[in-house]
């Protein structure tokens, strides 16, 4: 049984305050905020009161944007303070869509599901098979999810990624994503979609079934999802426990930002 204070102040130790980032990017501590910059740029994790609350998002905004990029604020569901989210929008940040942050305890016998007749699994690691990957991620999220083709092409043989394709009697149907941050205790699934003609077969299931699968022969404890309300009763069917809501407040910038501000 997952204690869900003690697996969640792991998450946060682990994967808020002290993130893997990819190359071109880097992680700021700045007073009570733990910001990624660069490529990509977040606000991780943050440890607010009612005191500096205000001050303090006000300060990541003009930052953001005197450099001109848009950047997500994290917001989760046990952060504070409780106004945490209407200070944000009152700083000109849009709410994303909701989610629920679920976790697996991959030390349980639970993900070893079969496959339903017809539907094979297999990780992605040469050309043919990405080009499966991009078929079912368009048929899966439509033009939104190309950059997905950009981001995924250079990391086939990264080890803290596996990238998968499930098939339906040999068309590509589904596809998603394990990453595997080094020396943590979570690996996290993502980018998991199913072309609406092979919906409510068991394809979602046998996709994560092999992605917790690989987490868990590579050393890793808890298997985690940002989860959509599509996903989530499917995934707490599998065994998943709901440890916090979580939600993206995007700034987007009003002009192109100077010269070298966020650079080296």
């Amino acid at each position: 049984m997952i204690d869900r204070g003690q697996v969640l102040a792991l998450y946060d130790a682990e994967m808020r305050q002290d993130p893997i980032v990819d190359p071109g990017t880097r992680v700021e501590r700045v007073g009570p905020i733990v910001r990624m910059v660069g490529k990509d740029n977040y606000v991780l994790f943050s440890r607010l009161t009612d005191a500096n609350a205000r001050d303090v998002v006000a300060a990541q905004a003009e930052f953001f944007r005197r450099a001109g990029t848009e950047v997500e604020w994290k917001l989760y569901g046990h952060d504070t303070p409780a106004n945490l989210s209407a200070l944000l929008e009152a700083e000109g940040f849009a709410p994303d869509e909701p989610e629920t942050l679920v976790v697996l305890d991959l030390g349980e016998d639970t993900t070893r599901w079969p496959a339903p007749p017809g539907v094979e699994v297999r990780q992605v690691t040469d050309s043919g098979r990405f080009r499966d990957a991009i078929a079912a991620n368009d048929a899966a999220f439509g033009p939104e999810g190309r950059e997905f083709a950009g981001r995924m092409k250079d990391r086939l043989s990264d080890p803290a990624l596996g990238l998968f394709v499930a098939y339906l009697d040999g068309v590509p149907a589904s596809t998603g994503r394990v990453e595997l941050s080094p020396g943590r205790s979570f690996a996290g699934l993502w980018g998991g979609g199913t072309a609406p003609q092979y919906r409510h077969r068991g394809i979602y299931r046998a996709l994560v079934a092999t992605r917790a699968e690989f987490a868990r022969r590579r050393g890793y404890r808890f298997l985690t999802v940002d989860a959509r309300e599509t996903s989530r009763p499917i995934l707490e069917r599998l065994g998943f426990v709901p440890l916090t809501s979580t939600r993206g407040w995007i700034l987007r910038p009003r002009h192109h930002p100077p010269a070298g501000l966020l650079g080296d």
